[in-house]
């Protein structure tokens, strides 16, 4: 293998492993972030309802002792109603505020007195709504006129008072972190898109620079051959070739990949609309927040964030699947080649039993014929060749028909063997017939998994055994693929 070639793997490697670093670190920190901002806005609701019922808890009081002061002075019955209501609502309002101060020390330690005053003020308040209602004023007005009623008030104030400064203490630390997470994850998503933006401009210019350098090499070689003219020709045909693969190559980097980080990048974006939609009922403060605002809260909680997050998860994966099948293609040009003769009909009866029971179940035949006697080739290489073109005849098969599955193998010339591998499947339309082996494409109607990689490494196993593969198909018939191959690859190896 060529400087050059080493040069252009190596540079392409070393960008696909740094934007896969990149990447794998945004994932990370955005998930980690993701998850603080959960925890912060749980710790947000959690003192939210505890201010709420704080006050909700002082306002039934006061209602029920304004409610007791105002009978009192009048003897009408007519007052007794906001006394009687606030009594009612009060066992609820005690039990809102003690199921959200749970887990929080700093509360739920001062809960014990705080009920112990509520059950001696309610006392009160019965008592002297019992004796008035009695007759006995001057005794109710007695027990008013003592001050016990207003020192227990004043202590059960103090109580709740210092629950609504604790929870705004602990409202302005929490929002203050959730906004801060905000932040950041909007920092790690936009610094890590402009890491894989200069990953991709550096792949860019390390493929242009290798294009370059085999256009200055086939100049060369034009000069060196000049008395060599069908020689010539070969090599200018195989440059070409290489340098439309290496331009396809770069806009499925480019393009592909691209594809899931302008994702991302939007549904970061909408990570970020989202925010204000909650921070918008977090950050309400004293004032009750308006139903479309903690509508808009809620369907942010509920369907925008868990949304975006599954969109960015899967766009990730994507990426992921993407980067390993062009690491895989990668991998066939590094691969150290050792051939060695190889009986052909034997190896093709081997791979053909390994999808015996599938072609067994959809009523099938395979017929092998082969008119040489062996061929001098890497192996492992052309065992992965024929298992994907088998593998895709039982894949892609007509489920009208019984599979056949036919390979002939004929000398083509001195130095070379042409193969067929024929099927009567569903075939390939004539404009598809180079796309199939381009990377991450597929052609036809899919019903089938796959990710587009299996013919593209097909034609990259082919080509570094110095031979290449075509195929001829119509819709409906079936396809042949023709594999041209040297027979002896040795001779190719040590030149």
């Amino acid at each position: 293998m060529s400087s050059v070639n080493i040069n252009f793997i190596r540079s392409t490697l070393i960008m696909l492993a740094i934007g896969a670093m990149i990447l794998l670190g945004i994932v990370g920190s955005s998930l980690w972030l993701v998850s603080q901002n959960s925890v912060y806005s749980e710790q947000v609701a959690q003192m939210r309802r505890v201010r709420s019922g704080s006050v909700d808890l002082l306002s039934v009081l006061q209602d029920g002792e304004t409610g007791q002061r105002g009978y009192l002075l009048s003897a009408e019955d007519n007052f007794l109603q906001p006394y009687q209501a606030a009594l009612a609502r009060l066992p609820e309002r005690v039990a809102y505020l003690d199921n959200n101060v749970k887990g929080l020390p700093g509360f739920e330690s001062r809960v014990p007195d705080l009920k112990r005053l509520i059950d001696a003020k309610t006392a009160e308040l019965r008592r002297t709504v019992s004796l008035t209602a009695e007759g006995k004023i001057a005794d109710a007005l007695d027990i008013v006129r003592d001050g016990s009623g207003r020192e227990l008030m004043d202590q059960i104030r103090v109580i709740l008072r210092s629950f609504l400064a604790d929870a705004d203490a602990s409202l302005s630390v929490s929002v203050r972190q959730q906004l801060d997470a905000a932040n950041s994850l909007k920092w790690v998503t936009i610094g890590g898109a402009i890491a894989i933006v200069i990953v991709l401009i550096g792949a860019t210019f390390v493929i242009v620079q290798h294009v370059r350098d085999l256009s200055r090499i086939r100049e060369e070689v034009e000069l060196l051959n000049q008395g060599l003219e069908e020689r010539v020709n070969e090599r200018t045909e195989d440059l070409m070739r290489a340098n439309q693969e290496i331009q396809k190559f770069a806009y499925i980097v480019t393009h592909d990949l691209r594809a899931p980080l302008v994702n991302i990048m939007g549904f970061t974006s909408e990570l970020t609309t989202t925010l204000k939609a909650i921070n918008a009922y977090v950050l309400a403060d004293d004032k009750a927040p308006s139903e479309d605002v903690i509508r808009e809260a809620r369907l942010a909680a509920k369907e925008d964030l868990p949304e975006a997050i599954d969109f960015i998860r899967s766009s990730t994966k994507k990426m992921d699947l993407l980067i390993n099948a062009i690491l895989k293609i990668s991998r066939d040009g590094r691969r150290t080649l050792v051939p060695e003769r190889i009986d052909l009909k034997s190896m093709l009866e081997a791979t053909a039993d390994s999808v015996h029971h599938q072609i067994s179940d959809a009523g099938g035949k395979v017929d092998i014929s082969v008119a040489i006697q062996s061929l001098t080739t890497d192996r492992f290489s052309l065992e992965q060749i024929f298992g994907n073109l088998f593998d895709n005849a039982v894949k892609y098969r007509a489920l009208d028909r019984p599979l056949e599955l036919s390979v002939r193998a004929v000398k083509e010339n001195r130095n070379s063997v042409r193969i067929e591998v024929t099927d009567n499947g569903r075939g390939i339309a004539p404009e598809d017939s180079e796309r199939v082996f381009e990377l991450f494409r597929r052609a036809g109607h899919q019903n089938q998994p796959g990710e587009g990689i299996g013919l593209a490494h097909v034609r990259s196993l082919i080509r570094n055994l110095g031979g290449d593969i075509t195929v001829e198909s119509m819709v409906g018939v079936g396809s042949t693929f023709v594999l041209r191959l040297p027979s002896d690859l040795s001779k190719i190896v040590r030149s």
